[in-house]
């Protein structure tokens, strides 16, 4: 099973290119984040053409996220337990029905900037709902995995400049302490138990030339439950969908999985 996870940045802005990346790849799933469309107004038929289940968690002009699986789902829920105020679309589950059946959250982090300040805030207690949602979901002792643009850096390692990221939301202590937090509940972070160093990212800013210059950091993640890095056959970057037409400012993260 290959899970892939994207933040397309908009899928109005992605109608060619996430069509073309998925006939290339061809993931069995697909977690996408920043779809930046309501519901309603998302091009499902585009997907369902290509074999795949649509499900979204929509909202007009920002955030949400979305799942396309070419394998059965079952029990999709939305949105992050923990505050029923919070109505930023940034979170979705499902049960990917595969050989072995596999939990699968896709999630879009705060960015959490400027920091200090009332965004930081809610980065940081969105981590903390996170934390609790995945002792939850660890307490089943089942494969699952949380994938999606978590908008951490987790080590300096991860940025081509890490000086310049030292007090953004992304690498601030206080991110990397709870990411760390999260990490030591028993997960594996997918990518780097199969590639150590730096030089791998999964972003690249639209301005200054940054793709050009591989100025890059790496804040999409795949964290594997216990029972689900057992079955974790290899993990990677498509780093060259940056370089295709009118690409997102991220590129895609995939596992594979025998599942």
């Amino acid at each position: 099973m290959k899970i892939a996870s994207f933040n397309i940045n908009g899928i109005k802005a992605r109608i060619n290119a996430l069509p073309a990346w998925l006939d290339e790849a061809a993931p069995d799933v697909a977690l996408l984040q920043e779809i930046k469309s309501v519901d309603e107004g998302f091009p499902r038929e585009l997907f369902e053409d290509r074999g795949y289940t649509v499900e979204t968690h929509g909202q007009k002009g920002f955030n949400g996220v979305a799942i396309l699986s070419k394998l059965p789902l079952e029990d999709v829920t939305r949105g992050l337990p923990g505050d029923d105020s919070d109505e930023q679309a940034r979170w979705i589950e499902a049960t990917v029905m595969g050989d072995t059946p596999v939990r699968v959250c896709g999630l879009y982090l705060p960015n959490g900037n400027p920091a200090p300040g009332p965004k930081y805030d809610y980065k940081l207690a969105w981590m903390e709902r996170l934390h609790a949602r995945a002792e939850a979901l660890l307490a089943l002792e089942e494969p699952f995995l949380m994938a999606g643009d978590y908008n951490i850096i987790p080590q300096d390692e991860d940025a081509k400049r890490p000086e310049v990221w030292q007090e953004d939301a992304l690498a601030r202590p206080e991110s990397r302490a709870a990411f760390r937090r999260l990490m030591a509940l028993g997960f594996t972070e997918a990518f780097r138990a199969r590639t150590q160093g730096p030089g791998h990212y999964t972003f690249w800013d639209y301005q200054a030339g940054a793709w050009n210059r591989d100025d890059g950091i790496r804040i999409d993640h795949f964290l594997l439950s216990p029972a689900c890095a057992d079955l974790l056959e290899d993990c990677q970057i498509d780093k060259m969908t940056r370089a295709g037409d009118k690409p997102s400012d991220h590129v895609p993260i995939w596992v594979k999985l025998r599942a």
